[in-house]
């Protein structure tokens, strides 16, 4: 489900950006928070708007290792993912408070591009509650749901974005995100101390 509503906001996004055009003059049909500006586009708008609240989801995701048993290589990558998106929202934030746009859109606003993927609050609840044996893999497998769809928004923006800082963001993020779900795939292909029968 994820990838089809992913590539349907693709395809919305392009639309978006032929219909409002590069810089969003004032013949825009799009609501004023999607609207682009000098140097900027819708695109480069909506990246930064998704990206805010579904960093804020990945933090909420990988704080849950704090209380649960997982691998000491998995507690450092939950901690190292924790410090970079708290600072990505912090820069992603600013760049939208220089361009005197919200830090998020307003609730359903991009249900016509195709929506915003998620981590729902309650998967992180019923991650919550996976039993000591089961979370560490439980845990991988949601954050590397939850980091491909990152990936894919940083493709949206690399593909159609006009703005080269947020272009630069969304090349990083998709760069360190791809590496990411790598490392996790190997994880997860180890054998868990908390799960020896793990194939």
């Amino acid at each position: 489900m994820r990838y089809g509503a992913l590539a349907l906001l693709a395809a919305c996004v392009l639309l978006l950006v032929v219909q409002c055009g590069a810089v969003g003059g004032s013949s825009s049909t799009a609501p004023a928070a999607e609207r682009g500006g000098p140097g900027f586009n819708a695109t480069d708008v909506m990246f930064l708007q998704m990206m805010v609240p579904h960093q804020g989801q990945g933090v909420r995701l990988v704080r849950l290792v704090r209380r649960h048993p997982v691998r000491p290589e998995v507690a450092t990558l939950a901690a190292a993912i924790e410090s970079t998106q708290l600072t990505e929202v912090k820069d992603m934030a600013g760049r939208l408070r220089g361009w005197r746009r919200p830090p998020t859109a307003p609730p359903h606003s991009h249900a016509s591009h195709g929506g915003m993927p998620e981590t729902t609050q309650t998967e992180l609840d019923a991650l919550d509650r996976t039993p000591p044996d089961r979370f560490e893999r439980a845990f991988l497998n949601l954050l590397i749901a939850h980091q491909d769809d990152t990936v894919q928004m940083a493709r949206m923006e690399t593909g159609g974005g006009q703005d080269a800082w947020t272009r630069r963001l969304a090349e990083n993020v998709d760069r360190s995100r791809s590496a990411q779900i790598t490392r996790m795939l190997a994880i997860l292909g180890s054998r868990s101390p908390h799960n020896p029968s793990q194939k």
